[in-house]
């Protein structure tokens, strides 16, 4: 069954996510959307599982200052009463230059409320060889 609030469910959820991952001082707030059991996020092809290691991850990141600018949030109903999520955007960290990014979502019901089941991150980096 499909969840018909899928599209503004997914959109806020974007931005609280990208709200909390932004501010230095809310960033372990990130761990309310992970579950330790059910949560799986590929970062630029590491997998990690479970809200410990993926808050353990993000934590080790190494900037010290990082802005999400989102271009665009797509979003899908899922037959499980889950939500698909593609984001794209630019995130500028530190004194780097902007650089662009794209972040897969699922989100799947406990109840009342939703939890990451999947988080895929990678930067559009690319590296052609002629």
């Amino acid at each position: 069954m499909w969840n018909l609030q899928y599209d503004q469910i997914g959109r806020t959820f974007v931005q609280q996510y990208y709200a909390y991952f932004d501010d230095p001082i809310q960033r372990a707030e990130l761990s309310i959307f992970y579950q330790e059991d059910k949560s799986l996020m590929t970062f630029e092809g590491e997998g990690i599982f479970g809200r410990k290691k993926i808050m353990e991850k993000i934590q080790s990141l190494t900037f010290r200052k990082i802005a999400h600018s989102i271009t665009s949030v797509d979003t899908q109903p899922m037959l499980d009463g889950g939500i698909l999520i593609n984001v794209l955007g630019q995130l500028k960290t530190d004194d780097d230059p902007p650089r662009t990014f794209h972040e897969i979502f699922v989100l799947k019901s406990l109840g009342d409320i939703f939890y990451v089941e999947h988080d895929i991150f990678r930067l559009s980096l690319h590296h052609l060889t002629q």
